[in-house]
């Protein structure tokens, strides 16, 4: 069977000598391998088009095990994200949580949207790389079914206080009052960063990179976003490990 989608090369293995395996992040199909025949051979639309963030037109032949690639064109090289270790390892850790969350064999135009924006204004330096990975973290876990409840306190159902206490755990916001009777490890946010928590999981998609806050709240909005994310699927990330490992 062939088909003709959009896809983002999420993930890439050489295989020999000319041909390469790739996860790609398709619009139609959600994630799939692929193989990629003479991916390496100079002077094939398939080198830069099968190339890990490149966002490309492809023809897809499913196999048995895996899809096929008969022909790749690039649309989107994204090569800003390689002039700068910290946006390169951001940008591969989007990839691998894309990899975890993203559905196989099922349209993901939501997930492949979502990384599209955030690899454009990361490679061009546009947006602060903590506010695109609270962004990512936070709405990829709604994506795929894990959005968190911070309508209001769990307990009275109040709105804001300050701060509201989070707890990552439960992915559910208490008011001080109510935490008393809570219990847990929560996580204080005060009404800027609690407004931006919101902001990634319940904004309008076209408004959803729209949004600035101080480096101190930066840092307790991507603090909040990964205990959340880290709690949710019980797994730690290579890529966010390194990530977090070039500040040290």
């Amino acid at each position: 069977m062939q088909m003709e989608t959009d896809g983002l090369m999420i993930g890439e293995q050489s295989v020999g000598e000319s041909d390469r395996l790739v996860t790609v992040l398709t619009r139609d199909e959600g994630v799939v391998r692929a193989f990629a025949r003479q991916a390496k051979r100079t002077g094939s639309t398939k080198v830069s088009a099968t190339q890990l963030f490149c966002y490309s037109r492809l023809t897809l032949y499913k196999g048995r095990d895996k899809y096929i690639i008969d022909d790749a064109r690039p649309i989107e090289l994204f090569f800003d994200l390689r002039r700068d270790i910290e946006r390169l390892a951001l940008a591969q850790y989007f990839c691998e949580l894309a990899r975890s969350l993203a559905p196989q064999e099922a349209p993901a135009g939501d997930f492949l949207r979502l990384l599209l924006n955030s690899f454009h204004f990361l490679s061009k330096g546009t947006r602060p790389p903590l506010l695109l990975k609270a962004v990512v973290e936070m709405r990829m876990l709604s994506f795929a079914g894990y959005m968190p409840d911070l309508v209001g306190c769990c307990g009275c159902g109040c709105y804001e206080a300050d701060p509201m206490l989070f707890y990552p755990r439960e992915g559910a916001i208490c008011c001080p009052e109510c935490a008393r009777e809570h219990g847990g490890a929560p996580m204080p946010l005060g009404p800027g960063v609690l407004t931006a928590l919101r902001h990634t999981i319940y904004a309008d998609f076209e408004k959803l990179f729209s949004f600035t806050l101080p480096p101190a709240g930066q840092k307790a909005l991507a603090a909040a976003s990964e205990r959340y994310m880290l709690c949710t699927l019980d797994r730690s990330f290579r890529t966010l490990d390194f990530f977090h490992g070039l500040a040290t």
